[in-house]
Formats: C-alpha cells, sequence, structure tokens
C-alpha cells in the first residue's frame, strides 16, 4: 500500500520538528511524490546529507512504499 502525503509530512515532522513541508502528488496515483522540506537542521549541510536526513526520516520506506519522491531542501530564508 503506498504512503499518503500525510504519512509522508508526519514522518519528516517527526524527524524534523521544526520543518515546514509541502507535498505534492505528482502524478495523482499517490506513488510519485514531490516534497519541499525547509528546516534550520540543515544549516552548513551539503545537500547530499540533507537529502540523507529525510529519508533516513522516512525510516527505509524509499523505493518499496514509497515509490518515488522528488525532494528539495533548504533553510528558511
Amino acid at each position: 500500500m503506498p504512503m499518503s502525503a500525510t504519512e509522508i509530512e508526519q514522518a519528516i515532522k517527526a524527524a524534523l520538528p521544526d520543518a515546514e513541508v509541502s507535498i505534492d502528488d505528482l502524478a495523482g496515483d499517490g506513488d510519485h511524490y514531490r516534497a519541499t522540506v525547509v528546516s534550520e537542521a540543515f544549516a552548513g549541510m551539503p545537500r547530499v546529507r540533507q537529502h540523507q536526513l529525510v529519508y533516513e526520516a522516512l525510516g527505509g520506506r524509499m523505493g518499496g512504499t514509497l515509490h518515488a519522491l522528488a525532494l528539495t531542501t533548504k533553510t528558511p530564508n
């Protein structure tokens, strides 16, 4: 069963409580999402590490329960 946008957002916010998370269902199939995550936790980190933090928050569901996630990460302005 695919993850819902709400489940993705909740998982990310559980790991990064200050995060502002925006999720878009790209294909309308509940299986291909785009997420934008804004968090102070990303300060000073390379983008690869920022993405790793988000993937870790999803608890290994990437590639299984969650098929595709286009990810944008940044720190607040």
